[in-house]
């Protein structure tokens, strides 16, 4: 993991879309923030139904950005009189915003007050932009937010745990490559638990083949918004 860590840069484009400048991408659709997230990452992976009675539920993300999935996921959970006992989020990042870049993106993004208090609660507890591996336990513990600043190249071989779900959202895969190569997911595969399932906006036939490669299985799905499509599926259980 690098020593050197570079945080991101809040940047937004005339039409309000928050992107960012070092891979010339966008962070969510004009069309909403909290609409994309529930339509392509919580309704892809079949939550909360899938979470529904169990004692615990992990998500791994490949790309915490803003957050915004974090948040979605957390609201989901809390909103669910069947949720599951403890929800691990686990989440990398190689360039994550500042408390108050975060603050200032939810300003104008997130246009629920429920999930703007959760928002606030999570600048609240933001760690220090230092590498490495920072966990925030919140609703009395039964919600850990595992934020892991660094490359996910590096960081994911090294991770020891097992996915129910995988949020797949990095950069467009034009725009980050490196978050999208066979090699990384041969590294999801060795973390999928039994069933385990994914969603991501993409749906390039490079993805495609690289989640065949390792094992995934995949199905092509209507998109959010203006998106013709995008991918769900899941891994096999062993």
């Amino acid at each position: 993991m690098t020593d050197l860590l570079i945080p991101a840069t809040l940047a937004f484009r005339p039409n309000g879309s928050p992107y960012s400048p070092q891979y010339g991408d966008i962070y969510h659709s004009i069309v909403g923030s909290l609409a994309q997230s529930h339509y392509v990452f919580l309704q892809g992976n079949r939550l909360p139904e899938r979470w529904q009675g169990q004692r615990a539920f992990t998500v791994l993300e490949t790309g915490f950005g803003m957050g915004i999935n974090f948040l979605t996921t957390w609201a989901a959970w809390r909103a669910d009189p069947a949720r599951c006992e403890h929800l691990h989020f686990v989440s990398i990042e190689k360039h994550p915003f500042s408390a108050d870049d975060l603050r200032r993106a939810y300003a104008v993004t997130v246009d629920d007050e429920s999930v703007r208090a959760l928002a606030d609660t999570l600048a609240a507890a933001w760690p220090a932009l230092e590498p490495g591996t920072h966990q925030l336990d919140l609703d009395d513990g039964r919600v850990t937010l595992t934020l892991i600043f660094g490359d996910a190249v590096q960081v994911l071989p090294a991770l020891r745990l097992r996915a129910d779900a995988f949020y797949l959202d990095g950069f467009a895969p034009a725009k980050n490559p490196e978050l999208w190569t066979p090699d990384i997911f041969s590294s999801l595969a060795g973390l999928a638990g039994d069933d385990a399932t994914f969603s991501t906006y993409t749906s390039a036939g490079d993805v495609k083949r690289a989640l065949l490669q390792a094992g995934f299985e995949y199905r092509k799905v209507a998109g959010f918004g203006w998106k013709r499509a995008m991918l769900v599926g899941r891994f096999p259980s062993r």
